[in-house]
């Protein structure tokens, strides 16, 4: 291997043990903990199990079948967790709805399955001719999905004369450092001459760089998993409207127990009372002081609070689960931070009463 090629193994590679790392920082060491820290961690675990394969089979083709299998699984993660890093981003989601959960076992499920039943190592002629195209299809159709999530940036990004905001930016980048990731493995597989497989580590490692760069540089990084946190930041709806949306808010969620829904999220709840998520975020965040998930958990207190006063027979966990929550965990955590102790204590007051 002459220099030329020892340097562009070790810029690939170090992009793809960098991606690992930096996955790993997403998931576990962030401030904050946001539904898109994790679907951005897990966005990049799966882009560098992917592009590591690439690198090591490039220059060593020599290699086991076995990973080009593992990289073309780890392939079938990407699309999807692109997709729901940016829904999640916009539409503020904290809590995973049990679809995407539904919908993510469904994929590993099939993917886990077909690599069983046809490893690449006895089955590569399926894999190259067939299974292939299904893993990038798949990866096509949610680059598609994500670009309509965020359709509303991408215009502001196309049109010179709206400003964008650093956070608009940002999620633009990454939407299209996946497509151009997306299209030079495309280009490869369909044998253009002026794209390899190594295209593809080269662009991902930029990308890398640029996101490891961006985060040393802010000192603030909320905006790079909520889209529309500083566009609300500090900016209060007026009194007027408030006073309607508030009203309506307590409306709905008393008369209709929205908050009983474990998977409500910010989106379905402003369609609920006809305003923009955005609205409704910065009548929450700026007018009340609260986040989304906070509001929706004092309803849901407040409704176990009645319950357990009114019927010992239930367990405390069924009544976590009754007034919307999808854990025991979450539910004690949030009952003690809105009343200051815990379900059992306040069981034990209420029956001393």
């Amino acid at each position: 291997m002459d220099t030329g090629k020892e340097l562009l193994f070790f810029f690939s590679a170090l992009g793809s043990f960098n991606g690992i790392i930096l996955g790993i920082y997403f998931f576990f060491f962030t401030k904050k903990k946001y539904l898109t820290n994790y679907f951005l961690g897990a966005l990049l675990f799966a882009l560098s199990i992917r592009i590591g394969k690439s690198v090591f089979v490039y220059f060593h083709p020599e290699l086991p079948k076995m990973y080009l299998q593992l990289g073309l699984t780890a392939c079938f993660f990407i699309g999807p967790c692109l997709y729901y890093f940016l829904r999640s981003a916009v539409e503020e989601i904290h809590v995973m709805p049990k679809l995407w959960k539904m919908i993510l076992l469904f994929w590993a499920a099939l993917i886990s399955g077909v690599g069983m039943i046809y490893p690449y190592e006895t089955y590569p002629e399926l894999w190259r001719k067939y299974f292939i195209i299904a893993i990038y299809f798949q990866w096509f159709v949610y680059i598609v999905f994500s670009g309509f999530t965020i359709r509303g940036v991408l215009k502001k990004i196309f049109n010179t004369k709206e400003k964008t905001s650093p956070s608009e930016m940002w999620f633009g980048t990454l939407f299209f450092g996946n497509f151009l990731l997306f299209l030079f493995y495309f280009l490869a597989i369909m044998g253009a001459s002026a794209a390899t497989y190594i295209s593809g580590a080269v662009v991902f490692s930029f990308i890398l760089y640029l996101i490891i760069s961006i985060l040393l540089y802010r000192k603030k990084t909320d905006d790079l998993f909520l889209l529309n946190s500083q566009k609300n930041s500090g900016r209060k709806i007026d009194s007027a409207e408030a006073i309607i949306i508030s009203e309506k808010l307590e409306s709905i969620m008393n008369e209709r127990s929205l908050y009983k829904n474990p998977n409500l999220n910010l989106q379905d709840l402003s369609k609920e009372i006809n305003i923009s998520s955005h609205q409704l975020s910065q009548f929450l965040n700026n007018n009340l002081g609260k986040n989304f998930t906070s509001f929706v958990n004092e309803f849901r207190i407040k409704e176990a609070c009645k319950i357990i006063t009114s019927n010992d027979k239930l367990t405390l966990e069924s009544v976590g689960y009754d007034v919307g929550f999808n854990s025991k965990s979450t539910f004690f955590a949030a009952f003690k931070k809105h009343t200051g102790t815990t379900p059992l204590n306040y069981q034990l007051q209420a029956l001393q009463t």
